[in-house]
């Protein structure tokens, strides 16, 4: 089994010139639980489409 279940490394996205999402790093295993929060227009869903 993988030592990572998901891993990115310098997570980036730009809608033009708006930096939506910049370097984002995570790792999570198998079988753990997380959850992503934050506040409205703070780049959860492009992280986690990207």
């Amino acid at each position: 089994m993988s030592e990572w279940m998901l891993k990115t490394e310098n997570l980036g996205i730009s809608f033009g010139g708006l930096k939506a999402v910049q370097d984002c790093n995570l790792q999570i295993r198998p079988k753990e639980l997380y959850g992503l929060i934050g506040p409205n227009g703070a780049g959860k869903t492009p992280c986690l489409t990207c």
